[in-house]
């Protein structure tokens, strides 16, 4: 079986066989206004639907909204770190396939770690707003450090404490799990619930989407600017994580100004969907 990181290394625009469609290229300005098109159009059908699927009175509660949003923008960011890294390591560092993904396993193991046996915890003690907005702050760290990352990095000082900064993600997905479930009403769990696992996938699908593009794009200008193949591909990845670490930064931003710490003796039944681990 083929793994989804070789999938897309191969699919990437930053392969060998870049893809022809821009930014303002017909194929992509024409697909983009039909899909803005198509999410007006069921926006509208929710709000005059006598029985919608997704009544819209969910985004009245400030929590609900806001931890759809801060999950867009962070996992934007972070699912992101899963394409790029492994495609930095293996085009510009030269690992195989088994290699990124051992060098990889110490992000995975400390996102699962602390989600599993560290959050909760914290969540209980100090709550989930303030839990979050730590989680933030070491996932902001990773990106910023990846911005710097040298053409030549070694995996101990230069990746390795970044493997252990993304363990941030096992802070903010349960958090953020608990605090948009907390604004629902009991009738509305599983509503709130698939809406959330509904913007995951929206967050994962943009993150990848747009950052690599940014990349590809940067990486195009440098090769034309005469620097060697690894130069221009770590230029590329270096504005990715760069766009990675503002979105960080609007997260944060979001957290910390719309949503609120939930009462507990208010708090929905948290339902909610399962994060996805990240790396």
């Amino acid at each position: 079986m083929v793994s989804p990181v070789t999938l897309w290394s191969r699919r990437s625009p930053m392969s060998d066989n870049p893809p022809r469609s821009r930014w303002l290229a017909a194929h992509t300005l024409g697909l983009g206004g039909v899909s803005l098109a198509l999410l007006a159009a069921f926006v509208w059908r929710q709000a005059s639907a006598k029985a919608p699927l997704m009544p819209l009175r969910i985004f009245r509660s400030r929590n609900v909204s806001g931890a759809n949003l801060v999950q867009i923008l962070t996992l934007s960011a972070m699912f992101a770190f899963q394409i790029l890294v492994a495609l930095y390591m293996q085009k510009v560092l030269g690992y195989g396939a088994l290699e990124t993904g051992l060098a990889m396993l110490p992000a995975a193991l400390a996102i699962g770690g602390v989600s599993l046996f560290v959050s909760a915890r914290l969540n209980t003690r100090f709550g989930e707003r303030a839990v979050l907005l730590a989680g933030l702050v070491l996932l902001l760290g990773a990106m910023g450090w990846l911005a710097r990352i040298p053409v030549r990095a070694d995996y101990l000082t230069d990746l390795l404490p970044v493997m252990l900064l993304i363990a941030g993600g096992g802070l903010v997905l349960p958090a953020l799990t608990a605090l948009g479930m907390s604004g629902a009403k009991v009738d509305d769990a599983g509503l709130a619930s698939g809406l959330f696992n509904t913007t995951q996938q929206i967050g994962m699908a943009f993150g990848v989407a747009v950052l690599s593009t940014l990349a590809a794009t940067r990486t195009d200008q440098l090769l034309a600017a005469g620097q060697s193949q690894p130069a221009a591909l770590t230029g590329g990845y270096h504005v990715a994580f760069a766009i990675a670490a503002a979105l960080l930064v609007a997260a944060f931003t979001a957290a910390l100004l719309v949503l609120r710490q939930p009462r507990q003796d208010t708090a929905a039944p948290q339902q909610a969907a399962q994060p996805i681990p990240v790396a």
